[in-house]
């Protein structure tokens, strides 16, 4: 790993990787528009398909993130046997689970949809077509979803983020075409929101298999480690991915509660809730890239047995991410209101988000340095680690502490961002600790 520039590194390997994870939640977003103009009723529908997905795709992060780190070891090391070897298997395990999945969802559908009560408007049917026609298209989808993870987790950011935008820019000329049926074709509704996401990803899933048999990456897809499990690796993949599988569900089941806690307060203080979520998954995705280089990196440096690398690399990412979130903090402070109104034209949720969004806006700091510390940590193979702090601080803090002030000292929204505060800002400092102790070995995984 050449250390002469970190800083250059880490923008060279996490910017792609930033625009990339963007435009995924940017598509899901205008995806979400396009049906909302069909009916309230199909936009509910859709909205909870694609949540059952989303949960789905935190599963996959499993061998994603498992297979990453080691590959990114071997990378180190310049062993590229054994990273094609890793890829392969988790490939082969993604495949499976793609085509389980995808089989649950189609026959699972109308049980799963039972949990709507829509009253006849059809939001349930709404979902059902959605989630039955991406089943079909399942295991091309997942499997990508796969494959594009571990090309994007071995450091390969700009040949992820090339299929990726050429699928969200397919998929966005797609979708209106199918759902509203212009230019000839039929009106298909939410059936067609889903063929047109399908079809983009299907025709990427082409690409990636392409490229990872183009040997123009580092990694290159042997069909026979595809096709010949090998029940030792299998274990190590799950025992380095399933740390950071559970962690990041418990995270997004602690929110979701910290919704609940705020739809108990009323409907103005959901909607400015859900409109903080809404930034916040976008802005998201930006500390995801950068924390996704900070791992690549990280491990890369650890392969090569050089401890110099790996703090240098890591603290020129959290330097990055730093001079980001102070930035972005400066921005919502002097726009706040307009920002908010983007989401929503009520004004009693305008007023309301307008008086909380300078906490808002600080929460970004410490967890935009969370963010890259995390990817640090996974870098250094510290999994364990970071599964614990995350089930300790939404136990204690997102969930115990908020519902203390909700439903014994009734406070309000003001009061579940501070909770969010001190939580990043808890976890980035106990985070900075961890990694700069060098309690953490460069050892394999």
């Amino acid at each position: 790993m050449p250390d002469k520039s970190p800083l250059k590194t880490v923008l060279k390997t996490s910017l792609p990787a930033v625009i990339d994870l963007s435009a995924s939640t940017f598509m899901w977003t205008f995806e979400a528009i396009l049906i909302g103009k069909l009916s309230a009723a199909a936009f509910a529908g859709h909205g909870m398909a694609v949540q059952i997905i989303i949960v789905i795709l935190t599963l996959l992060l499993t061998f994603i993130v498992g297979s990453s780190i080691i590959i990114n070891r071997y990378l180190g090391e310049n062993n590229f046997w054994e990273a094609n070897h890793i890829m392969g298997q988790a490939l082969m395990l993604g495949t499976g689970m793609a085509i389980a999945i995808s089989a649950l969802w189609y026959f699972g559908a109308d049980f799963i949809f039972t949990l709507i009560r829509d009253g006849g408007t059809g939001a349930r049917q709404a979902g059902i077509v959605y989630l039955k026609t991406v089943a079909t298209f399942g295991p091309l989808v997942l499997t990508n979803f796969v494959a594009l993870g571990i090309i994007r987790g071995a450091g390969e950011t700009r040949f992820a983020m090339t299929i990726n935008l050429s699928i969200v820019s397919l998929n966005a000329i797609f979708a209106p075409i199918l759902i509203f049926g212009l230019f000839g074709m039929p009106r298909l509704e939410v059936k067609g929101a889903a063929l047109a996401m399908c079809t983009a990803h299907s025709l990427g899933f082409v690409a990636t298999l392409l490229v990872l048999r183009s040997r123009k990456l580092p990694l290159f897809l042997s069909f026979k480690e595809l096709t010949t499990p090998n029940m030792k690796t299998f274990r190590r993949l799950f025992k380095t991915g399933v740390p950071t599988t559970v962690e990041q569900l418990v995270w997004a089941l602690g929110q979701l509660v910290v919704s609940g806690y705020a739809a108990v307060l009323g409907i103005a203080v959901l909607a400015a809730h859900q409109v903080f979520l809404r930034i916040q998954a976008i802005l998201s995705m930006f500390y995801m890239g950068f924390g996704l280089g900070a791992m690549t990196l990280v491990g890369q440096n650890v392969g090569a047995r050089d401890r110099k690398g790996v703090f240098r690399t890591a603290f020129a990412a959290n330097w990055v991410v730093l001079v980001f979130a102070v930035a972005v903090f400066l921005i919502m402070a002097v726009v706040s209101k307009p920002l908010i109104a983007i989401f929503t034209s009520d004004q009693e949720v305008v007023q309301l988000g307008a008086s909380v969004i300078i906490i808002f806006a600080l929460v970004q700091i410490p967890k935009a340095l969370d963010g890259v510390l995390i990817g640090n940590l996974r870098g250094v193979g510290d999994l364990a680690w970071l599964m614990w702090l995350t089930i300790a601080s939404v136990l204690v803090l997102e969930l115990g502490l908020n519902w203390l002030l909700v439903f014994v000292l009734d406070y309000s929204l003001a009061a579940l961002w501070l909770v969010h505060f001190g939580d990043e800002l808890i976890r980035s400092c106990i985070n900075f600790l961890r990694f700069r102790s060098g309690k953490w070995k460069l050892s394999d995984m």
